[in-house]
């Protein structure tokens, strides 16, 4: 266990360029652990990024074309071929959390706050460390008005990840909406 935690802060102290080369050495569990621990922001930034970079590169080569097909989509704002794309994602690869959480965040981005829920406990389902599903899950939350469970599902993204980028703020907006705290 000792030496498992000593390659672990070892890892969040290199640079990002050497992590990504290190990355297909470690399991995502490692990165997890790396995740943690980082000691800066910086290193969690690089250690955050090789996570991402592992749950996008699962599945077939076709799985993989459509999810980078579904990322363009949805950067360009193209929420219907988005869409699409991760339909045809889930249906090749149902077991990949990343297609069921993209696919989320479509429906989020188009109003349709249930069916991104769904998809969230289903990105849960198959990765219940998934830091970005839970943000989005608080989100969603927000956006219904339950402000309480967006601060209880931002404070389990910050339990995995707690360099999450601009958590500070996020979550002292949070606490301010449901709780009244810092008024």
């Amino acid at each position: 266990m000792a030496s498992r935690r000593a390659l672990i802060a070892a890892l969040v102290l290199l640079p990002a360029s050497a992590l990504a080369q290190r990355r297909r050495e470690l399991s995502v569990d490692q990165l997890f652990e790396a995740l943690k621990l980082a000691p800066t922001d910086e290193a969690a930034r690089a250690v955050e990024a090789q996570i991402w970079q592992a749950w996008l590169q699962q599945g077939s080569p076709a799985v993989q074309l459509l999810m980078r097909r579904g990322m363009r989509n949805l950067h360009a704002r193209a929420l219907d071929d988005a869409l699409e794309d991760f339909d045809a994602v889930i249906a090749l690869a149902p077991e990949m959390a990343e297609g069921w959480n993209k696919r989320a965040t479509v429906y989020f981005l188009r109003g349709e706050h249930d069916n991104a829920a769904r998809d969230i406990a289903e990105t849960l389902a198959r990765e219940p460390r998934h830091f970005g599903a839970l943000a989005g899950l608080s989100q969603v939350h927000e956006a219904r008005g339950d402000l309480v469970a967006a601060l209880r599902a931002y404070e389990a993204a910050l339990a995995i990840h707690p360099r999450l980028p601009g958590a500070e703020d996020r979550i002292k907006e949070l606490r301010r909406k449901a709780l009244g705290e810092g008024i």
